[in-house]
């Protein structure tokens, strides 16, 4: 196996769009003609560990990590990234329509910093072809999560219907599915984080499906709002919360563009503040996922003492590679010995109890 620094070397001198596209191509070509490499990377990175193992949103999760949407936006990845250690993977942001995304560049590294910008826009093969794609593949060995979006070009009045035509498209594809109504890459998403629009959007939402159906929410609201929204979404059949998307608080990146969102280390801190006021308000009552600038095992393992029953990674392991899910999910494992939890369960939301 070659070194990780050594590709990571290669890999950086293209622009990080294109390295993903690279990637992308390799995990896809792997699956599809050489799967004993699979099984053998499998072996490699899985942690099969009855301690780590959890039933949750109607499903078994092997272990609590993911990849977070955006890094496998059209559903392509998902048998290497299972090969490679995550107990699930969040597919997406999907659109009924193809998209193109917003004008390159738009996806910017910082490696001081291991951080991310993009301004991607949901650029995606649309529902048709994905949901083709999937109906070869589901139901898999780890749970599938389904991001999923509205149009660039439909006018928020019409969001509805964008989001009820993925629904039906992707219920029988998925374990969960995800509004992603945060993206600040799609003009007036964010703005259909209020109220009004959450009540309308579960109330319809659960009359299409009995998939559990989350939301997932913006670090950049304030506490007060971010628990009015959540109690809205889970008065109206919401099964859990994901925080959180991207930020677009530029001050926390040195030479930020000034437009798209930033993920990775410097979102850390405050992707966990707000996860902290979430869990204090609904631990307990709903599945809380955590993501945003975890790293490692430590930090992992902080998500889960907060109130998380599952974590997410993705600007990580570009940046650390292959390896971060086998270290994460052993860390988990050793850190939970040296606290003397015998069981996960034991272990999510210690802090609140």
């Amino acid at each position: 196996m070659v070194d990780y620094e050594t590709l990571k070397k290669i890999f950086f001198k293209f622009s990080p769009e294109n390295a993903h596209n690279i990637a992308e191509f390799f995990f896809r070509l792997t699956a599809k003609f050489t799967p004993f490499v699979l099984s053998y990377l499998a072996e490699r990175y899985f942690v099969m560990d009855k301690r780590l193992e959890q039933n949750l949103l109607g499903t078994t999760f092997l272990n609590p990590l993911g990849m977070g949407a955006g890094f496998d936006k059209n559903a392509t990845m998902i048998p290497m990234l299972c090969a490679l250690g995550f107990g699930y993977t969040e597919y997406g942001t999907i659109t009924p329509e193809p998209q193109r995304g917003n004008p390159k560049p738009r996806l910017f590294r910082f490696v001081e910093e291991e951080s991310i910008q993009n301004a991607m826009g949901f650029n995606n093969e649309g529902m048709r072809i994905v949901s083709k794609r999937l109906e070869s593949l589901y139901p898999y060995a780890t749970p599938l999560g389904a991001n999923i979006g509205k149009n660039k070009t439909t006018l928020a009045e019409d969001a509805l219907s964008d989001y009820a035509k993925l629904i039906r498209r992707f219920e029988c594809l998925s374990d969960y599915l995800v509004i992603n109504i945060s993206s600040p890459n799609t003009p007036g998403l964010r703005d259909l984080q209020n109220e009004a629009f959450i009540e309308s959007l579960f109330s319809m939402a659960k009359g299409l499906t009995c998939k559990p159906i989350l939301l997932k929410i913006a670090p950049d609201l304030e506490v007060e709002d971010a628990i009015t929204l959540c109690e809205c979404a889970l008065k109206h059949g919401a099964s859990g919360i994901v925080a959180t998307n991207t930020t677009i608080d530029y001050s926390l990146l040195r030479q930020a563009k000034d437009f798209g969102g930033i993920s990775g280390k410097v979102l850390k801190e405050k992707s966990f503040t707000l996860f902290v006021a979430l869990a204090k308000a609904f631990y307990g009552k709903t599945t809380l996922i955590s993501v945003g600038g975890i790293d490692s095992a430590e930090e992992a393992y902080r998500r889960l003492k907060a109130g998380a029953s599952l974590v997410q990674i993705y600007s990580a392991f570009i940046f650390q590679g292959p390896r971060l899910c086998q270290e994460i999910n052993r860390g988990i494992l050793a850190l939970m010995e040296k606290d003397g939890f015998t069981h996960i369960n034991e272990v999510i939301g210690s802090d609140r109890r």
